[in-house]
């Protein structure tokens, strides 16, 4: 793996010393582009002529200097494409910014590249993109993981600083940990999901992939806050997120979930967490076995509710409003029909099926209502979890990145990829991925730590600990 770009941090040094301007950076990102994409891609599109414009109006003394950044293809920014990844929607172009974007460009960033994803993010190995998947830049015959994959091997190939994404259920961590890189889902409500595709609303959640911790710290500062367009938006103040790095963790007390503790567990997964508690250990952290008694059905929960919710989203995609249209339809039943066949791919299909199933009068209580009755329970395990330890530790995924296309790979152990992840999402806590380098082949692995709601700063803290004494 080559990373020949800087962290966002010494960047951002770089520039308010004038050692180089944020339009030489941003060509600099691109020249990168030009040399190390066409093997990875990572990229949809980008556009420097416009990067460099905003560059050169750029603040060095804001938070992020005009360093520019790369957006996952689900998030809007204005006069660009937004495409989801998806056929349907080829020829959009995004008549505004996201809000997480306003925010981006407000605090100096330049969003600079469309990544590429699982179309609509449904998927969990970048292979669902309907412009081509997107490889590991460890080893391009493997995926990089989901549904982030283009944000994930552009910041691990070197073609990106940082880059946004968004987790519905693992879709920034579980790429990060594949990539070997830092993935971070903030809190639900953290960061304002306006200007956001929807996937499955009470779920997703824009977030950072960045090289290192301090770097996640430094971008998730730059998009927080309160949004009057969102009403799932917490008016909470942000933190400084990276006030507590450098902090001494001793006596923090982190859980350790007897459930995560599998045969199923891939060896070097295994390995990786044994290394990252004997750091914990080693950092003066106390270790406490804990049980999250309903992780065997988060799986099965998740994907009755994101399901559910993406076939309530996805149905504006008629043919009328947004994107592609079938010529010459026979009707409006025909023209939706026809539209949605050409323009969703297998993976979201199977979706939309799967959530109409659930929420139809004859099965909505027998699955959608028992499902939600699952996630309170999720919901209970972790504040129960919380009343004994700080911080919750357990892998990332169950195993290294698998092969792209791979015919071995059956649907639920697909789906199985994000069992580590979902409870976050279906609990709306703060998580965190970090690489856990093990013997072994050359694919990285990560761990992953899990906070109270709103606790990204000691999060952090945590994470940035654990990632120095490993990189020693």
């Amino acid at each position: 793996m080559s990373r020949h770009l800087g962290t966002l941090a010494s960047w951002r040094t770089e520039l308010r010393a004038g050692n180089i301007t944020p339009a030489e950076l941003v060509r600099n990102v691109a020249q990168a582009i030009d040399k190390s994409d066409t093997a990875t891609h990572a990229y949809l599109s980008f556009d420097t002529d416009k990067a460099v414009k905003q560059a050169e109006q750029a603040d060095i003394h804001s938070a992020l200097a005009g360093i520019p950044i790369a957006i996952k293809d689900n998030i809007c920014v204005y006069g660009e494409p937004a495409r989801c990844a998806s056929k349907l929607l080829e020829n959009f172009i995004a008549p505004y910014d996201a809000t997480a974007i306003v925010k981006l460009k407000a605090s100096g960033g330049i969003p600079f590249g469309r990544t590429n994803m699982d179309e609509f993010a449904m998927g969990s190995t970048g292979a669902n993109s309907a412009f081509g998947a997107t490889g590991n830049p460890n080893n391009q015959t493997h995926a990089p993981g989901g549904s982030s994959s283009g944000s994930a091997a552009a910041v691990a190939d070197g073609t990106a600083i940082a880059a946004l994404g968004s987790d519905t259920g693992g879709s920034i961590r579980q790429p990060a940990a594949h990539c070997g890189i830092v993935g971070l889902k903030p809190t639900y409500g953290r960061v304002s999901r306006y200007g956001l595709v929807a996937f499955a609303s009470s779920l997703d959640q824009i977030g950072t992939l960045t090289q290192t911790v301090e770097d996640s710290g430094i971008l998730l500062q730059a998009i927080c806050g309160h949004d009057p367009h969102d009403s799932t938006s917490s008016n909470r103040e942000c933190d400084d997120f990276t006030s507590g790095l450098g902090r001494d963790i001793k006596g923090t007390r982190i859980g350790i979930p007897q459930e995560y503790r599998t045969s199923g567990n891939h060896p070097r997964i295994t390995a990786a967490l044994d290394k990252a508690i004997s750091t914990l250990e080693s950092l003066g952290a106390e270790i406490v076995e804990i049980s999250l008694p309903h992780s065997e059905a988060v799986v099965a929960a998740y994907y009755i509710i994101a399901c559910a919710e993406a076939s309530s989203n996805l149905s504006r995609f008629d043919g009328i409003r947004y994107g592609v249209r079938a010529a010459n339809p026979n009707g409006l039943e025909d023209l939706y029909r026809r539209t949605r066949e050409a323009g969703f791919g297998p993976e979201v299909k199977k979706r939309i099926i799967l959530g109409t199933y659930v929420l139809s009068s004859g099965y909505y209580d027998a699955y959608y209502s028992r499902a939600q009755k699952v996630r309170a329970l999720v919901a209970e395990d972790f504040r129960k979890a919380y009343a004994e330890v700080d911080y919750i530790l357990g892998p990332t995924t169950p195993a290294p990145a698998p092969k792209l296309h791979d015919s071995a790979m059956t649907p639920l152990q697909t789906y199985l990829a994000d069992i580590y992840t979902i409870p976050a999402n279906l609990a709306g806590l703060p998580g965190i991925s970090i690489p856990c380098p093990v013997d072994g082949d050359a694919l990285p692995v990560g761990i992953q730590l899990l906070g109270r709601h709103f606790d990204e700063t000691g999060l952090l803290t945590v994470a940035h600990a654990v990632e120095q004494s490993l990189n020693v």
